[in-house]
C-alpha cells in the first residue's frame, strides 16, 4: 500500500507541477494574445470551443472512464474503444461541417460558418489519442503525460503567437487549438508502446458500457450546463461581452480548476485501486480534503485581493470590464474542487448509477442559474452561481459520505473553518489598504505577502488540521529529497 501511495504522490506531483508548466505557458500565450487581439476575437473562440465541448461528449460515451475504473482490462477493450472513438469522431467532424451554416445563422454571424468547418477537425484529432492517454492515466504514468502535454502546449503556443504577430487575427487562436492536438498526437503515437491491432468486439464495448453509460449521461448533463452560459451570452449580448466573460472564467479556471483537476486525475485511478478497503479509503479522502481546502482557499483569497491590479497588469487596460466578473467567479470557486473530490469518491467505487442520479439533481439545481442569466443578466447570474454551487456541493458531500460511511460534519466542518479564516483575512487586509494610494505593483506585492503571512499564522495558531497535513507532506518531501 505504501508503494501505491508513493505512486499516487509522485503522479500528483508530476501532474500538478506539469499543469503549472503547461497552463502557465498557455496562460503566457493568452496574455500576449490578449494584448494583440480584441475581446471580440476571444468571444468568437469562446463560442467555437463551447460548441466543440458540447459535441465532444458524444464520441467517448463514458468509455474512457470505464477503462480506468475496470479492474481487468484486455487489449480487445482498448482496440474496440479506439475504433469506436475514431468512427464517432469522424462522424462528428462531418456533422459539424454540415450544420455550420445553421449555427452561424442562429448567432447572426456569417463568419462562424467557416470557423466551425475548420475547427470541426478537432473531433477526429482528439479521438486518435484518447486510448493512449487513458493507458498512461491507468498506470499513473503522469510523468510521461505531462511531458507530452507540455511539448504540445509550447509548440502550439509558439504557432499562435507567431500567427497573431502576422495579423492572422482570430485564425491565430483557431490554428493554435488545432495544432495543439496535432502535436500531441504525433508525440504520443511515437512514444506509446500500445498500438491498436485489427480487432474489434461489440461484446467488449458492452462490458464497458454498463459502467460507461451512466458516466456518459452524467457527462452530457454537466457539459451542457457548463457551456450553455456561453451560448446564452453569445445570443443576447455583444460578442465582446462574451470575450470579457470568457477571460474572467478562464482566469478562475486556471487558478482553481487546473489545480484540483491534477488531484482528481490522479485520485480517480488511485482510489479505484483501494476501493474495497473502506478504512483506508476514508483516511485518504479526509487527508486529501484537508490539503485541497488549504490550497484552494489560499488561492481564492490571494486572487480576490489583487484582482483589481492583476487583470490590467496581465491583460491590459482593455480588459478591465472582466474584473467584476472575475471576483464573482472567485466567490463560488471553492465549489468545484470539493465537488470534484466527492464525485471521484463515487466514480472510483464503481457507483455510476448513483453518480448519474447525483448529476441529474445537480444539473436541475444549476440550470436555475441559466434562467437568471437569461432574464436578469450576467452579474445576477454570477451571484446565483454562488448560492446554487453551494447547494450542489452539499449534495455531492451527502452522496459521498453515505457511500463511504462518514459523517457530514467530518467534511463540512473543515470547509467552514477554511472559509471563515479566508473571509476574515481578506476583509482585514481590504480594510487596511482601502485608502492606500501607491504604485499598483507594490500594492499587489504588499497585499499578497500580508495575506500569506496572516493565512499561515491563523492556521498555525488555531492548529487547523489542513495545516498539519501540509506540514506532514512537506516533511516527507524533504526527507525523501535528503535520502535521494
Amino acid at each position: 500500500m505504501s508503494s501505491l501511495k508513493e505512486q499516487g504522490v509522485e503522479a500528483f506531483i508530476w501532474d500538478f507541477f506539469g499543469k503549472i508548466l503547461i497552463y502557465g505557458s498557455s496562460f503566457l500565450v493568452t496574455i500576449i494574445l490578449a494584448r494583440l487581439l480584441t475581446p471580440s476575437d476571444f468571444g468568437i473562440i469562446a463560442i467555437l470551443m463551447a460548441i466543440v465541448s458540447m459535441a465532444s461528449v458524444l464520441f467517448d460515451i463514458g468509455l474512457a472512464g470505464a477503462l480506468i475504473q475496470r479492474k481487468r482490462v484486455l487489449d480487445i477493450h482498448y482496440t474496440s474503444v479506439f475504433y469506436f472513438n475514431i468512427t464517432t469522431g469522424f462522424l462528428l467532424t462531418i456533422l459539424m461541417s454540415v450544420f455550420a451554416p445553421d449555427i452561424a445563422a442562429f448567432y447572426h454571424n456569417s463568419s462562424l460558418e467557416c470557423y466551425l468547418e475548420v475547427i470541426s477537425i478537432l473531433f477526429t484529432l482528439i479521438a486518435f489519442h484518447t486510448v493512449q492517454t487513458v493507458i498512461l492515466k491507468r498506470h499513473l504514468n503522469f510523468k510521461q503525460l505531462t511531458k507530452l502535454n507540455l511539448l504540445a502546449s509550447l509548440g502550439s503556443g509558439f504557432i499562435g503567437v507567431s500567427l497573431s504577430f502576422l495579423d492572422f487575427g482570430i485564425w491565430s487562436l483557431i490554428l493554435q487549438v488545432i495544432f495543439r492536438e496535432v502535436l500531441f498526437n504525433i508525440n504520443i503515437w511515437r512514444s506509446s508502446p500500445w498500438k491498436p491491432s485489427l480487432k474489434f468486439s461489440l461484446k467488449a464495448l458492452k462490458q464497458l458500457w454498463s459502467y460507461g453509460f451512466h458516466m456518459f449521461l452524467a457527462q452530457v448533463l454537466t457539459t451542457v450546463y457548463q457551456k450553455l452560459d456561453y451560448m446564452i451570452i453569445a445570443k443576447l449580448f455583444p460578442v465582446s461581452t462574451l470575450g470579457y466573460f470568457h477571460q474572467a472564467k478562464q482566469l478562475n479556471t486556471f487558478a482553481i480548476t487546473y489545480f484540483s483537476s491534477s488531484l482528481m486525475s490522479v485520485l480517480f485511478p488511485l482510489l479505484s485501486k483501494i476501493q474495497y478497503n473502506t478504512k483506508r479509503f476514508q483516511s485518504v479522502v479526509i487527508k486529501l480534503l484537508g490539503l485541497l481546502l488549504f490550497v484552494t482557499f489560499f488561492i481564492l483569497g490571494e486572487l480576490f485581493l489583487i484582482a483589481d491590479e492583476l487583470i490590467p497588469f496581465l491583460l491590459g487596460e482593455q480588459w478591465e470590464a472582466s474584473i467584476a466578473y472575475f471576483k464573482l467567479f472567485l466567490l463560488s470557486g471553492f465549489a468545484y474542487p470539493i465537488s470534484a473530490l466527492m464525485v471521484d469518491v463515487l466514480k472510483s467505487r464503481g457507483k455510476s448509477k448513483e453518480f448519474l442520479r447525483l448529476e441529474v439533481y445537480k444539473v436541475f439545481i444549476m440550470f436555475s442559474t441559466l434562467y437568471v442569466l437569461y432574464i436578469f443578466g450576467i452579474e445576477y447570474f454570477l451571484y446565483s452561481l454562488i448560492v446554487m454551487s453551494s447547494i450542489a456541493t452539499l449534495l455531492n458531500i451527502k452522496f459521498a459520505v453515505d457511500e463511504i460511511k462518514l459523517s457530514m460534519m467530518s467534511i463540512i466542518k473543515p470547509i467552514i473553518i477554511e472559509m471563515l479564516l479566508t473571509v476574515v483575512t481578506v476583509s482585514f487586509i481590504t480594510a487596511i489598504f482601502s485608502n492606500f494610494s501607491i504604485n499598483f505593483m507594490l500594492l499587489m506585492l504588499f497585499k499578497s505577502l500580508l495575506f500569506l503571512s496572516l493565512y499561515l499564522f491563523l492556521h498555525w495558531l488555531l492548529k487547523v488540521n489542513s495545516f498539519k497535513y501540509m506540514k506532514e507532506e512537506y516533511k516527507k518531501f524533504r526527507e525523501k529529497r535528503r535520502l535521494s
